[in-house]
């Protein structure tokens, strides 16, 4: 319950960031002001997001770790999935001027971190948190989907960017994000960094997220062996990790090998995630909510 309070404060942040927005525009007046303006901007929102990390990590470390043993389900996974594209967020935009994306990723963060208040998962096992190697384990498995979590979304502002430059009607096909986001008199996509450098970042954390996964695809043999006596549990969730392991495996090497980029490419990463989602959001989901079991 206690991830409540996340979703609320990421909601507040959202609304405020908005109605500041539009104040900022209003005032754009001098370029001087809107350069002050905007250094400003970008500190309270990294301030504000850092409170909201620590408050959201701390509810869901309470919420999964309990004295019972591991608390888990579908809607504990996309709240951490969350958390870390929210922190990978936080880091990035140090370095790049990102906040086009922001809207979007406190809208699906808000939305996640509620999830588990209403779906509060099972004890799937009353060892797992007693041993430290597995909380390694289950860290690196929740940073390497939220850091493909993130990935997507940036593939899919990609689609949304190359779509705009083909058309050449960026104003008309985003008019109701501006409106949300920007307000009418500037566009949506214009706070992302240019395509070839969105490209970039995507396919360099990309190559971070698939070496998590890696990691945790084969660390998971492991601790299925210790904590559940069984070397392979070859079920939905194992199968989809696997497929999406050599998807995004394969992506990785034909952007390597023979220069996947683009659209195509911002395709095959939004596919890939959804198989990785499949995994086990996609199977808890049928488990929890569609059978009803826990």
């Amino acid at each position: 319950m206690l991830l409540i309070y996340p979703s609320i404060a990421y909601a507040l942040t959202l609304i405020i960031m908005v109605i500041h927005n539009r104040q900022m525009q209003a005032t754009q007046d001098i370029q001087r002001e809107i350069t002050l303006s905007s250094k400003k901007h970008k500190l309270w929102i990294h301030f504000l997001l850092f409170i909201l990390l620590v408050l959201h990590g701390s509810a869901c470390y309470q919420d999964i770790f309990t004295p019972q043993g591991l608390v888990f389900g579908f809607a504990q996974a996309l709240s951490m999935m969350a958390w870390v594209g929210i922190a990978i967020y936080w880091i990035e935009g140090w370095f790049f001027t990102l906040n086009g994306m922001l809207p979007l990723v406190l809208f699906l963060a808000a939305a996640f971190s509620f999830l588990p208040s209403v779906f509060a998962g099972a004890i799937i096992s009353t060892k797992a948190v007693h041993s430290p190697g597995f909380k390694l384990h289950f860290i690196t498995a929740i940073i390497a989907y939220g850091t493909l979590f993130l990935v997507a979304i940036q593939a899919a502002l990609m689609n949304l960017q190359d779509r705009s430059l083909r058309s050449k009607q960026q104003n008309q096909s985003i008019s109701w994000i501006n409106l949300f986001a920007r307000g009418q008199k500037s566009t949506w996509l214009n706070q992302l960094p240019p395509l070839v450098i969105m490209e970039r970042m995507m396919f360099n954390m990309m190559g971070i997220g698939f070496c998590l996964l890696t990691i945790t695809v084969f660390s998971g043999l492991f601790f299925s062996q210790a904590l559940f006596g069984r070397v392979l549990i070859l079920d939905h969730k194992t199968l989809f990790s696997v497929i999406s392991w050599v998807m995004f495996g394969s992506l990785l090497f034909a952007h390597w090998k023979v220069g996947l980029r683009g659209a195509e490419a911002s395709k095959w990463v939004l596919r890939s995630f959804l198989v990785l989602l499949l995994s086990y959001v996609g199977s808890r989901f049928v488990l929890e909510v569609i059978l009803q079991r826990l």
